[in-house]
């Protein structure tokens, strides 16, 4: 059982499905159905899963492991997280304009003048588009949106992001203030007189 030095987090297993060992999953692949392809996954703590066979529905992936035969067994595994070295993945396959998630993970994010608002701790995806999670010291945890807008440039070679901050919601931006600027302080003008 040898630990992974740089995971990368494919899969979480979900409940049971069916008799056979079966379980639902999801998978965090850009296909669900070659989670397979990548090699024997691995738990943190070592243990590692061979896909026997695999098939997509509509939101998960059904997946049938080497040893998990019946229904307890698969139960045993529900909410376990699996994982590659990110050794595995090739960059080969990837775009000029694409990344892998994982990669993210650590890079400084600062603006175009070089102010930093934290480093990118992790990469969610609620429902409603990614978004990237900044850490910084001293500081709590922002999310902000990963879109064209709100991140410039990923350079990954310098190890930092360019953000607009403003687009990011870091930053007010004063034109989208509601309502009448505070009044100065000093004398009411009262009521006017008949």
């Amino acid at each position: 059982m040898t630990k992974l030095e740089n995971p990368v987090l494919m899969a979480t297993i979900g409940g049971a499905q069916g008799l056979r060992g079966e379980v639902r999953a999801r998978a965090y692949t850009s296909d669900p159905s070659a989670l397979g392809d990548y090699g024997n996954l691995q738990t943190l703590d070592g243990r590692t899963f061979e896909v026997l066979e695999i098939r997509q529905t509509k939101n998960v992936v059904i997946v049938r492991f080497r040893g998990i035969n019946d229904r307890e067994a698969a139960e045993a595994l529900n909410g376990l997280e699996l994982y590659i070295d990110r050794d595995n993945l090739s960059d080969d396959e990837l775009d000029e304009d694409e990344f892998f998630y994982a990669d993210l993970e650590g890079l400084e994010a600062v603006d175009d003048k070089g102010t930093g608002y934290g480093i990118v701790s992790g990469v969610y995806d609620f429902g409603a588009g990614d978004l990237l999670e900044l850490k910084g010291p001293g500081k709590r945890p922002v999310l902000i949106p990963f879109s064209e807008a709100a991140v410039l440039e990923i350079d990954l070679e310098n190890g930092r992001i360019l953000i607009d901050p403003r687009a990011a919601g870091l930053i007010d931006d004063p034109k989208d203030q509601i309502g009448r600027p505070p009044k100065s302080p000093g004398k009411s003008p009262g009521k006017p007189k008949d």
